[in-house]
Protein backbone atom coordinates (compact mmCIF):
# COMPACT_ATOMS: atom_id res chain seq x y z
CA UNK A 1 0.00 0.00 0.00
CA UNK A 2 1.39 3.73 -1.06
CA UNK A 3 1.71 6.42 1.56
CA UNK A 4 -0.65 7.84 -0.56
CA UNK A 5 -3.49 5.35 0.38
CA UNK A 6 -3.25 5.39 4.05
CA UNK A 7 -6.13 7.39 5.16
CA UNK A 8 -5.69 10.50 7.67
CA UNK A 9 -8.23 11.85 10.08
CA UNK A 10 -10.46 13.79 9.03
CA UNK A 11 -10.65 16.83 11.65
CA UNK A 12 -8.88 18.35 14.30
CA UNK A 13 -10.87 17.02 17.03
CA UNK A 14 -10.49 14.07 15.75
CA UNK A 15 -6.06 14.04 15.94
CA UNK A 16 -6.98 15.57 19.44
CA UNK A 17 -9.52 12.79 20.82
CA UNK A 18 -7.75 9.73 19.09
CA UNK A 19 -4.23 10.28 19.87
CA UNK A 20 -5.45 11.24 23.69
CA UNK A 21 -7.57 8.47 23.07
CA UNK A 22 -3.97 6.43 22.99
CA UNK A 23 -2.77 7.98 26.11
CA UNK A 24 -6.02 7.80 28.46
CA UNK A 25 -5.85 4.25 29.50
CA UNK A 26 -6.53 2.07 32.50
CA UNK A 27 -3.24 3.47 34.34
CA UNK A 28 -4.88 7.09 34.57
CA UNK A 29 -8.66 5.47 36.66
CA UNK A 30 -6.22 3.05 38.30
CA UNK A 31 -2.49 3.55 38.82
CA UNK A 32 -2.34 7.04 38.94
CA UNK A 33 -4.30 7.28 42.39
CA UNK A 34 -2.97 4.37 43.61
CA UNK A 35 0.72 6.49 43.12
CA UNK A 36 -1.04 9.39 44.69
CA UNK A 37 -2.04 7.73 47.52
CA UNK A 38 1.29 5.81 48.52
CA UNK A 39 3.26 9.15 47.68
CA UNK A 40 1.93 12.34 49.01
CA UNK A 41 -1.15 13.24 47.60
CA UNK A 42 -0.97 17.28 45.96
CA UNK A 43 2.74 16.70 46.71
CA UNK A 44 3.11 13.61 43.93
CA UNK A 45 0.25 15.01 41.18
CA UNK A 46 2.74 18.90 41.55
CA UNK A 47 5.65 16.93 40.29
CA UNK A 48 4.19 14.52 38.09
CA UNK A 49 2.28 17.23 36.10
CA UNK A 50 6.49 18.80 35.88
CA UNK A 51 7.37 15.50 33.89
CA UNK A 52 4.24 15.14 31.83
CA UNK A 53 4.77 18.79 30.63
CA UNK A 54 8.63 18.76 30.46
CA UNK A 55 9.78 15.52 29.75
CA UNK A 56 6.75 13.08 28.30
CA UNK A 57 5.51 15.48 26.09
CA UNK A 58 8.88 16.03 24.44
CA UNK A 59 8.70 12.90 23.89
CA UNK A 60 5.61 12.70 22.30
CA UNK A 61 5.98 15.56 20.32
CA UNK A 62 9.17 13.85 18.71
CA UNK A 63 6.89 10.59 17.87
CA UNK A 64 4.89 13.21 15.85
CA UNK A 65 7.74 14.51 14.04
CA UNK A 66 9.08 11.13 12.88
CA UNK A 67 4.99 9.37 12.32
CA UNK A 68 4.07 12.39 10.30
CA UNK A 69 7.92 13.47 8.26
CA UNK A 70 7.62 9.42 7.14
CA UNK A 71 4.27 8.82 6.66
CA UNK A 72 4.46 5.30 6.99
CA UNK A 73 4.56 2.40 10.09
CA UNK A 74 7.03 3.09 12.97
CA UNK A 75 9.45 0.53 11.46
CA UNK A 76 9.51 1.66 7.69
CA UNK A 77 9.47 5.62 9.58
CA UNK A 78 13.13 4.91 10.47
CA UNK A 79 14.27 3.08 7.48
CA UNK A 80 12.56 6.49 5.55
CA UNK A 81 14.36 9.02 7.96
CA UNK A 82 17.34 6.68 8.25
CA UNK A 83 18.32 4.54 5.31
CA UNK A 84 20.85 1.68 6.30
CA UNK A 85 21.53 2.95 9.86
CA UNK A 86 20.61 0.86 12.72
CA UNK A 87 18.25 3.17 13.96
CA UNK A 88 15.81 0.74 12.54
CA UNK A 89 15.87 -1.22 15.83
CA UNK A 90 13.64 1.64 17.64
CA UNK A 91 10.85 0.64 15.05
CA UNK A 92 10.98 -3.29 15.73
CA UNK A 93 10.97 -2.44 19.13
CA UNK A 94 7.82 -0.01 18.74
CA UNK A 95 6.07 -3.20 17.24
CA UNK A 96 7.47 -5.94 19.60
CA UNK A 97 6.35 -3.72 22.42
CA UNK A 98 2.31 -3.03 21.03
CA UNK A 99 2.01 -6.39 20.89
CA UNK A 100 2.94 -7.35 24.04
CA UNK A 101 1.35 -4.88 25.88
CA UNK A 102 -2.11 -5.15 23.99
CA UNK A 103 -1.57 -9.07 24.91
CA UNK A 104 -1.48 -8.62 28.95
CA UNK A 105 -3.29 -5.31 28.66
CA UNK A 106 -6.35 -7.16 27.18
CA UNK A 107 -6.33 -9.65 29.59
CA UNK A 108 -7.14 -6.59 32.99
CA UNK A 109 -9.32 -5.23 30.42
CA UNK A 110 -10.93 -8.54 29.91
CA UNK A 111 -11.27 -8.30 34.08
CA UNK A 112 -13.34 -5.02 33.37
CA UNK A 113 -15.90 -6.07 31.03
CA UNK A 114 -16.46 -8.94 33.73
CA UNK A 115 -17.19 -6.63 36.06
CA UNK A 116 -19.34 -4.36 34.21
CA UNK A 117 -21.38 -7.76 33.45
CA UNK A 118 -21.63 -8.28 37.18
CA UNK A 119 -22.81 -4.74 37.63
CA UNK A 120 -24.97 -4.70 35.41
CA UNK A 121 -26.81 -7.71 36.75
CA UNK A 122 -26.79 -6.39 40.42
CA UNK A 123 -24.46 -8.94 41.27
CA UNK A 124 -21.84 -7.08 42.96
CA UNK A 125 -24.22 -7.19 45.93
CA UNK A 126 -23.58 -6.58 49.53
CA UNK A 127 -21.92 -8.87 51.57
CA UNK A 128 -20.48 -10.78 48.93
CA UNK A 129 -16.34 -12.00 49.44
CA UNK A 130 -14.96 -9.38 46.30
CA UNK A 131 -11.73 -11.17 47.37
CA UNK A 132 -12.74 -14.72 46.58
CA UNK A 133 -14.79 -13.01 43.73
CA UNK A 134 -11.58 -11.87 42.38
CA UNK A 135 -9.57 -14.76 42.84
CA UNK A 136 -11.75 -17.53 41.68
CA UNK A 137 -12.42 -15.44 38.59
CA UNK A 138 -8.74 -15.02 37.47
CA UNK A 139 -7.72 -18.39 38.02
CA UNK A 140 -10.48 -19.76 36.39
CA UNK A 141 -8.94 -21.72 33.16
CA UNK A 142 -11.40 -20.65 30.92
CA UNK A 143 -13.53 -17.56 31.91
CA UNK A 144 -10.44 -14.88 31.84
CA UNK A 145 -9.69 -16.42 28.11
CA UNK A 146 -13.34 -15.63 27.47
CA UNK A 147 -13.48 -12.23 28.21
CA UNK A 148 -10.36 -11.22 26.63
CA UNK A 149 -11.07 -12.88 23.83
CA UNK A 150 -14.54 -10.50 23.62
CA UNK A 151 -11.83 -7.50 24.22
CA UNK A 152 -9.70 -7.73 21.39
CA UNK A 153 -12.72 -8.50 19.09
CA UNK A 154 -14.16 -5.31 19.58
CA UNK A 155 -10.38 -3.86 19.44
CA UNK A 156 -10.24 -5.69 16.15
CA UNK A 157 -13.85 -4.49 14.96
CA UNK A 158 -12.60 -0.87 15.39
CA UNK A 159 -9.71 -1.15 13.74
CA UNK A 160 -10.48 -3.10 10.60
CA UNK A 161 -12.79 -0.15 9.84
CA UNK A 162 -9.51 1.94 9.43
CA UNK A 163 -8.54 5.64 10.55
CA UNK A 164 -11.45 8.07 9.68
CA UNK A 165 -14.19 5.77 10.12
CA UNK A 166 -13.01 3.12 12.46
CA UNK A 167 -10.59 5.01 14.78
CA UNK A 168 -11.40 8.58 15.02
CA UNK A 169 -15.23 7.90 14.58
CA UNK A 170 -14.92 5.34 18.02
CA UNK A 171 -12.35 7.80 19.80
CA UNK A 172 -14.88 10.47 19.21
CA UNK A 173 -17.67 8.92 20.33
CA UNK A 174 -15.49 7.13 23.27
CA UNK A 175 -13.46 10.36 24.72
CA UNK A 176 -16.47 12.53 25.29
CA UNK A 177 -18.33 10.11 26.81
CA UNK A 178 -15.79 9.11 29.53
CA UNK A 179 -15.49 12.68 30.15
CA UNK A 180 -18.96 12.68 30.96
CA UNK A 181 -19.27 9.71 32.93
CA UNK A 182 -16.15 10.58 35.04
CA UNK A 183 -17.63 14.01 35.39
CA UNK A 184 -21.12 12.32 36.75
CA UNK A 185 -19.22 9.86 39.08
CA UNK A 186 -17.12 12.82 40.45
CA UNK A 187 -20.15 14.74 41.56
CA UNK A 188 -21.53 10.93 42.74
CA UNK A 189 -18.63 10.86 44.86
CA UNK A 190 -18.29 14.25 46.26
CA UNK A 191 -21.45 14.00 47.55
CA UNK A 192 -20.72 11.08 50.10
CA UNK A 193 -20.53 11.08 53.91
CA UNK A 194 -16.50 11.24 54.50
CA UNK A 195 -15.60 13.34 51.02
CA UNK A 196 -13.95 16.00 52.66
CA UNK A 197 -11.57 13.52 53.88
CA UNK A 198 -11.16 12.27 50.75
CA UNK A 199 -10.43 15.73 49.51
CA UNK A 200 -8.19 16.96 51.92
CA UNK A 201 -6.31 13.78 51.59
CA UNK A 202 -5.89 14.13 47.65
CA UNK A 203 -5.50 18.08 47.71
CA UNK A 204 -3.72 18.82 50.35
CA UNK A 205 0.29 17.77 49.63
CA UNK A 206 2.44 15.85 52.24
CA UNK A 207 6.00 16.49 51.27
CA UNK A 208 7.28 14.30 53.82
CA UNK A 209 6.31 11.44 51.76
CA UNK A 210 8.22 12.81 48.55
CA UNK A 211 11.07 10.58 48.87
CA UNK A 212 13.68 9.75 45.89
CA UNK A 213 11.63 6.87 45.08
CA UNK A 214 8.21 8.75 44.99
CA UNK A 215 9.81 11.47 42.53
CA UNK A 216 11.31 8.75 40.19
CA UNK A 217 7.69 6.94 40.26
CA UNK A 218 6.08 10.30 39.15
CA UNK A 219 8.25 10.55 36.69
CA UNK A 220 8.15 7.18 35.40
CA UNK A 221 4.16 7.37 35.51
CA UNK A 222 4.00 10.45 33.38
CA UNK A 223 5.90 8.98 31.13
CA UNK A 224 4.17 5.84 30.97
CA UNK A 225 0.86 7.35 31.01
CA UNK A 226 0.81 9.04 28.21
CA UNK A 227 1.95 5.91 25.83
CA UNK A 228 5.06 7.29 24.61
CA UNK A 229 8.27 5.15 23.63
CA UNK A 230 6.38 2.06 21.73
CA UNK A 231 5.32 3.86 18.65
CA UNK A 232 1.52 4.71 19.03
CA UNK A 233 1.87 7.83 18.64
CA UNK A 234 4.15 7.72 15.77
CA UNK A 235 2.06 5.37 13.95
CA UNK A 236 -1.16 7.93 14.45
CA UNK A 237 0.89 11.01 13.60
CA UNK A 238 1.76 9.49 10.82
CA UNK A 239 -2.06 9.88 9.38
CA UNK A 240 -2.02 13.44 10.50
CA UNK A 241 -2.27 15.77 7.51
CA UNK A 242 0.14 19.02 6.79
CA UNK A 243 -2.36 21.29 8.88
CA UNK A 244 -1.99 19.16 12.24
CA UNK A 245 0.20 21.49 14.90
CA UNK A 246 1.82 19.01 16.25
CA UNK A 247 3.03 20.88 19.40
CA UNK A 248 -0.51 22.18 20.38
CA UNK A 249 -1.98 18.48 19.86
CA UNK A 250 0.68 17.15 21.90
CA UNK A 251 0.10 19.53 24.55
CA UNK A 252 -3.82 19.34 24.03
CA UNK A 253 -2.95 15.69 24.82
CA UNK A 254 -1.09 15.99 27.77
CA UNK A 255 -4.29 18.20 29.34
CA UNK A 256 -6.39 16.01 28.36
CA UNK A 257 -4.88 13.18 29.98
CA UNK A 258 -3.68 14.92 33.43
CA UNK A 259 -7.24 15.82 33.68
CA UNK A 260 -8.72 12.59 33.46
CA UNK A 261 -6.05 11.13 35.78
CA UNK A 262 -7.01 14.31 38.66
CA UNK A 263 -10.44 13.51 37.75
CA UNK A 264 -10.36 9.69 38.64
CA UNK A 265 -8.43 10.91 42.16
CA UNK A 266 -11.84 12.95 42.80
CA UNK A 267 -13.78 10.07 41.80
CA UNK A 268 -11.89 7.23 44.25
CA UNK A 269 -10.59 9.22 46.88
CA UNK A 270 -14.07 10.36 48.22
CA UNK A 271 -15.76 7.55 47.81
CA UNK A 272 -12.71 5.44 49.54
CA UNK A 273 -12.47 7.55 52.34
CA UNK A 274 -16.60 7.53 52.81
CA UNK A 275 -15.93 3.75 54.46
CA UNK A 276 -13.82 3.39 57.54
CA UNK A 277 -10.66 0.78 57.25
CA UNK A 278 -10.23 1.42 53.34
CA UNK A 279 -6.82 2.38 52.76
CA UNK A 280 -6.32 4.77 49.83
CA UNK A 281 -3.27 3.04 48.66
CA UNK A 282 -4.86 -0.41 48.42
CA UNK A 283 -2.83 -1.27 44.89
CA UNK A 284 -3.60 -3.52 42.27
CA UNK A 285 -6.63 -4.67 44.00
CA UNK A 286 -8.16 -1.19 44.35
CA UNK A 287 -10.25 -1.15 41.54
CA UNK A 288 -11.75 -5.10 41.92
CA UNK A 289 -11.65 -5.73 45.44
CA UNK A 290 -12.00 -2.59 47.48
CA UNK A 291 -13.98 -0.42 45.29
CA UNK A 292 -17.17 -2.84 45.37
CA UNK A 293 -17.10 -3.21 48.98
CA UNK A 294 -16.88 0.86 48.49
CA UNK A 295 -19.77 1.16 46.57
CA UNK A 296 -21.58 -1.56 48.49
CA UNK A 297 -20.79 0.17 52.46
CA UNK A 298 -21.34 3.82 51.10
CA UNK A 299 -24.71 3.15 49.18
CA UNK A 300 -25.61 0.55 51.61
CA UNK A 301 -29.14 2.88 52.47
CA UNK A 302 -29.63 3.68 48.79
CA UNK A 303 -28.52 0.19 47.26
CA UNK A 304 -29.71 1.96 43.30
CA UNK A 305 -27.35 4.47 43.67
CA UNK A 306 -24.57 2.20 44.55
CA UNK A 307 -26.19 0.00 41.50
CA UNK A 308 -25.64 3.18 39.07
CA UNK A 309 -22.24 4.13 40.65
CA UNK A 310 -20.91 0.87 40.09
CA UNK A 311 -22.16 0.20 36.34
CA UNK A 312 -20.98 3.89 35.38
CA UNK A 313 -17.72 3.20 37.25
CA UNK A 314 -16.67 -0.10 35.42
CA UNK A 315 -17.78 1.30 31.96
CA UNK A 316 -15.60 4.14 32.56
CA UNK A 317 -13.03 1.77 32.74
CA UNK A 318 -13.85 -0.53 29.59
CA UNK A 319 -13.64 3.15 27.40
CA UNK A 320 -10.30 3.56 28.75
CA UNK A 321 -8.87 0.26 27.92
CA UNK A 322 -10.38 0.37 24.55
CA UNK A 323 -8.91 4.19 23.77
CA UNK A 324 -5.56 2.62 24.54
CA UNK A 325 -5.72 -1.10 22.95
CA UNK A 326 -6.80 0.23 19.58
CA UNK A 327 -3.39 2.61 19.66
CA UNK A 328 -1.50 -0.53 20.75
CA UNK A 329 -2.98 -2.65 18.01
CA UNK A 330 -2.98 -0.32 15.20
CA UNK A 331 1.16 -0.29 15.76
CA UNK A 332 1.25 -3.58 14.35
CA UNK A 333 -1.51 -3.60 12.49
CA UNK A 334 0.03 -0.68 9.96
CA UNK A 335 3.43 -2.59 9.79
CA UNK A 336 1.89 -5.70 8.95
CA UNK A 337 -0.32 -3.56 6.43
CA UNK A 338 2.76 -2.32 4.54
CA UNK A 339 5.26 -5.14 4.63
CA UNK A 340 2.94 -7.89 3.39
CA UNK A 341 0.83 -6.34 1.61
CA UNK A 342 -2.00 -6.85 3.35
CA UNK A 343 -5.77 -5.81 3.11
CA UNK A 344 -6.66 -3.93 6.04
CA UNK A 345 -9.06 -6.61 7.62
CA UNK A 346 -6.84 -9.45 6.87
CA UNK A 347 -3.66 -7.66 8.56
CA UNK A 348 -6.18 -6.56 11.93
CA UNK A 349 -7.35 -10.61 12.12
CA UNK A 350 -3.16 -11.29 12.23
CA UNK A 351 -2.48 -9.05 15.21
CA UNK A 352 -5.50 -10.10 16.76
CA UNK A 353 -4.76 -13.46 16.44
CA UNK A 354 -1.26 -13.16 17.82
CA UNK A 355 -2.20 -11.04 20.59
CA UNK A 356 -5.31 -13.45 21.64
CA UNK A 357 -2.82 -16.61 21.69
CA UNK A 358 0.23 -14.24 24.20
CA UNK A 359 -3.14 -13.43 25.75
CA UNK A 360 -4.16 -16.32 26.50
CA UNK A 361 -0.77 -17.38 28.01
CA UNK A 362 -1.26 -14.05 30.19
CA UNK A 363 -4.27 -15.06 31.68
CA UNK A 364 -3.66 -18.74 32.21
CA UNK A 365 -0.69 -17.54 34.28
CA UNK A 366 -2.83 -16.83 37.39
CA UNK A 367 -4.51 -20.22 37.20
CA UNK A 368 -3.18 -23.19 35.34
CA UNK A 369 0.21 -22.22 34.12
CA UNK A 370 0.92 -19.89 37.65
CA UNK A 371 4.01 -22.37 37.71
CA UNK A 372 5.20 -21.78 34.96
CA UNK A 373 8.24 -19.07 34.80
CA UNK A 374 10.46 -17.25 32.34
CA UNK A 375 13.29 -16.13 34.00
CA UNK A 376 11.18 -16.25 37.45
CA UNK A 377 8.15 -14.37 36.66
CA UNK A 378 4.40 -15.62 34.82
CA UNK A 379 3.97 -14.50 31.15
CA UNK A 380 1.38 -11.39 32.24
CA UNK A 381 4.22 -10.45 34.39
CA UNK A 382 7.29 -11.21 31.67
CA UNK A 383 5.42 -9.01 29.35
CA UNK A 384 5.06 -6.31 31.60
CA UNK A 385 8.01 -6.31 33.39
CA UNK A 386 9.87 -6.11 29.31
CA UNK A 387 7.71 -3.56 28.37
CA UNK A 388 8.00 -1.15 31.57
CA UNK A 389 11.67 -1.69 32.40
CA UNK A 390 12.78 -1.71 29.02
CA UNK A 391 11.21 -1.41 25.74
CA UNK A 392 9.20 1.45 26.55
CA UNK A 393 12.27 3.70 28.64
CA UNK A 394 14.56 2.49 25.63
CA UNK A 395 12.39 3.49 23.02
CA UNK A 396 11.93 7.42 24.21
CA UNK A 397 15.11 7.60 24.74
CA UNK A 398 15.98 6.29 21.16
CA UNK A 399 13.20 8.33 19.73
CA UNK A 400 14.37 11.75 21.05
CA UNK A 401 17.80 11.47 20.75
CA UNK A 402 16.75 10.30 17.07
CA UNK A 403 14.80 13.52 16.28
CA UNK A 404 17.46 15.74 17.84
CA UNK A 405 20.79 14.15 17.52
CA UNK A 406 20.04 12.26 14.17
CA UNK A 407 17.70 13.62 11.84
CA UNK A 408 18.36 17.26 10.18
CA UNK A 409 17.52 20.43 12.38
CA UNK A 410 15.84 21.71 9.43
CA UNK A 411 13.34 18.55 8.74
CA UNK A 412 12.36 19.18 12.86
CA UNK A 413 11.88 22.50 12.81
CA UNK A 414 9.61 22.60 9.37
CA UNK A 415 7.32 19.71 11.16
CA UNK A 416 6.70 21.75 14.22
CA UNK A 417 5.86 24.97 12.66
CA UNK A 418 4.07 23.59 9.53
CA UNK A 419 7.06 24.45 6.78
CA UNK A 420 7.42 28.13 8.43
CA UNK A 421 3.80 29.14 9.06
CA UNK A 422 3.10 28.63 12.23
CA UNK A 423 4.86 30.39 15.26
CA UNK A 424 5.88 28.13 18.11
CA UNK A 425 6.33 29.61 21.49
CA UNK A 426 9.16 28.30 23.35
CA UNK A 427 10.20 26.78 19.94
CA UNK A 428 14.01 26.44 21.64
CA UNK A 429 12.99 25.46 24.89
CA UNK A 430 11.13 22.52 23.30
CA UNK A 431 14.12 21.56 21.01
CA UNK A 432 16.15 21.37 24.37
CA UNK A 433 13.82 19.74 26.16
CA UNK A 434 14.12 17.08 23.41
CA UNK A 435 17.57 17.32 22.89
CA UNK A 436 19.04 16.82 26.20
CA UNK A 437 16.30 16.92 29.17
CA UNK A 438 14.14 14.11 27.68
CA UNK A 439 16.77 11.16 27.13
CA UNK A 440 18.35 12.06 30.15
CA UNK A 441 15.06 12.06 32.64
CA UNK A 442 13.97 8.51 30.97
CA UNK A 443 17.52 7.12 31.58
CA UNK A 444 17.28 7.75 34.72
CA UNK A 445 13.61 5.83 34.93
CA UNK A 446 15.30 3.27 33.14
CA UNK A 447 18.34 2.97 35.49
CA UNK A 448 16.35 3.45 38.47
CA UNK A 449 13.80 0.45 37.40
CA UNK A 450 16.76 -1.61 36.41
CA UNK A 451 18.15 -1.47 39.87
CA UNK A 452 14.46 -2.05 41.41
Amino acid sequence: MSTTDRGTFASKLGVILASAGSAVGLGNIWRFPTEVGRNGGAAFILVYLCFVFFLAMPVMVSEFVIGRSSRTNTVDAYRTLAPGKPWIVAGFMGILGGILVLSFYSVVAGWTIFYTQESLTNRLWAGRDFSALFQNFVSNPWKPVLYQFIFLGITHYIVSRGIESGIERFSKLMMPLLLVLLVVLMGFSLTMPGAGAGLNFLLKPDFSKLTTDAVLSAMGQAFFSLSVGIGCLATYASYFDKQTRLVSSAFSVCCIDSVVAILSGFVIFPAVFSVSGVSPDAGPGLVFITLPHVFNTAFASVPVLGYIFSLMFYVLLLLAALTSSISMHEIATAFVIEKWHLARLRAAWVVTMVCLVLGMACCLSFGPWAEVKVWGRGFFDLFDFLVAKFLMPLGGILITMFVEWYLNRKLVVAQLTNDGTLHVRGLNILLFLIRWVAPIGVGVVFFNELAS
